[in-house]
């Protein structure tokens, strides 16, 4: 019997983490969401006072909208990430930069001088 009641033991033990995995995504998603003020207080309430049936009831009502939420919130990080990357990164090759510092010498804006200085800060 001691190794059934190890078994017993893991389940709740695992339920128990869902369960807390599942509050925390239900309270992030009624703070997510686009209802009013006094709605999200009402599930919040619901939630703490009912804590099953106020979740398993939010999931019901707004179990689809939850997924388009966070695939959506995925997606905007995703992007803002790249955005971020491409600014630091900078947009241009060497090769470019190369082309622009020879073709601002050709124009006379540079003198030799300094399209060396540039082109060995760029080759570094």
């Amino acid at each position: 019997m001691p190794l059934l009641d190890l078994f017993w033991a893991m389940l709740w033990f695992f339920l128990f983490i869902v369960w807390i995995w599942l509050l925390i995504a239900v309270f992030g998603d009624i703070f997510r969401s686009a209802m009013s003020g006094w709605a999200k207080a009402l599930w919040a309430i619901f939630v703490i006072v009912l804590p099953y049936l106020g979740v398993f009831v939010y999931l019901i009502v707004h179990g689809g909208k939850m997924q388009e939420r966070s695939a959506t919130q995925a997606i905007a990080m995703e992007q803002a990430q790249q955005d971020y990357i491409r600014s630091v990164a900078g947009s241009q090759s060497p090769t470019e930069q190369l082309a622009k510092l020879a073709e601002l010498r050709d124009r006379g804006v540079l003198t030799d001088a300094e399209f060396e200085t540039q082109k060995a800060v760029l080759l570094r």
